[in-house]
């Protein structure tokens, strides 16, 4: 039997990388902070059928390469951003089919890796470095520690790529600042101030825009790529989170983290059209390349909302691991 492909969307925060399909059963993998584990979870019945352990404490995030066999957790710690705790200095490297781990990338000292993005342009997995203040570059093939491109800025915690793979956009949690990178080139080409404190990043379908929530007021910033600088911000329900572009490039969900919804904005009117009440913490939201439905982790319910994109409803709500975050699914 052959195995099966996977498409995946990443964020390190937030980032969608996806392989186009018709919509039918699919895997979705949860990971799960406070479990150090991955639920497997069957979309179809809605039930968590399996579990694989990562291999430390704890991931947040994963990444999967574009062949749907492989998996790659980083372990992150058991600490807050900026905060005082454990400094984690490996990737996990799951094998998806056999559920067990294969490999590991060993940093070799505390780097607190969080967001890993596989690209496929180069043929790389990077993977946020926060207290190298980096974004680390890794050969997925030997597993070794290749290059790294350098942020500038302390916390550099989630990470997003241009299509091209060319322009990488980090956002630094307490600078309150974004990272534009050269990835070709290795170096850091722009730091955009956007507040106090910042969370999670996105890149609009045609990258032209970059967005990222300001944590201090309830308002999303949204970054002109041309000119590296902030062009608006849309006033929100609550303090944003994470954020997730629909394929038409027309809707951006924001997961609003202390008020159990998502907004929903209009990307041409760049106004929220829309909220939809979740599951408690929503955190992270992939949404289907078929544009037909969207998941949303809550971490604080431990849950996952699933959210019919028609309706702009919840159609349902699936039980996840302790503190719910980063997701990936297998067709």
């Amino acid at each position: 039997m052959k195995r099966p492909n996977l498409w995946t969307v990443v964020m390190c925060g937030a980032a969608i990388c996806a392989s186009s399909g018709a919509a039918w059963s699919q895997t979705l993998l949860v990971a799960n902070q406070k479990d150090a584990d991955l639920s497997v979870i069957d979309t179809a019945s809605a039930k968590v059928v399996g579990t694989i352990p990562v291999g430390g404490i704890t991931g947040h995030e994963l990444a999967v390469s574009p062949d749907g066999k492989t998996a790659y957790v980083p372990i992150y710690g058991n600490a807050g951003v900026g905060r005082p705790g454990t400094n984690g200095e490996k990737i996990s490297v799951i094998d998806i089919a056999s559920r067990k781990i294969v490999g590991t990338v060993d940093f070799g000292h505390g780097v607190r890796p969080h967001c890993a993005i596989y690209d496929k342009n180069s043929g790389k997995l990077y993977v946020t470095t926060e207290l190298d203040k980096s974004v680390s570059i890794i050969d997925p093939k030997t597993l070794k520690i290749v290059g790294s491109v350098p942020t500038g800025q302390e916390q550099s915690h989630m990470l997003v790529l241009s299509k091209d793979g060319k322009r990488g956009y980090t956002a630094n949690v307490g600078p309150g600042t974004v990272s534009v990178l050269d990835m070709v080139g290795r170096k850091t080409l722009a730091v955009i101030p956007i507040s106090g404190n910042t969370q999670r990043i996105n890149i609009s379908r045609d990258g032209s825009m970059v967005f990222t929530a300001d944590q201090k007021e309830p308002r999303l910033a949204v970054i002109d790529t041309a000119t590296n600088k902030v062009k608006t911000w849309v006033p929100l329900s609550a303090k944003g989170y994470g954020t997730a572009t629909t394929p038409d490039g027309r809707w951006l969900l924001v997961t609003l983290r202390g008020a159990k919804k998502v907004d929903v904005v209009d990307l041409k009117a760049m106004k929220v059209a829309k909220t939809i009440d979740v599951g408690e913490g929503p955190s992270e939201a992939v949404v289907t390349t078929d544009g037909r439905t969207a998941y949303v982790a809550c971490n604080f319910s431990n849950q996952i909302s699933v959210i019919d994109l028609n309706s702009w409803k919840v159609e349902r709500t699936i039980e996840a691991g302790k503190f719910s975050d980063g997701m990936a699914m297998v067709r």
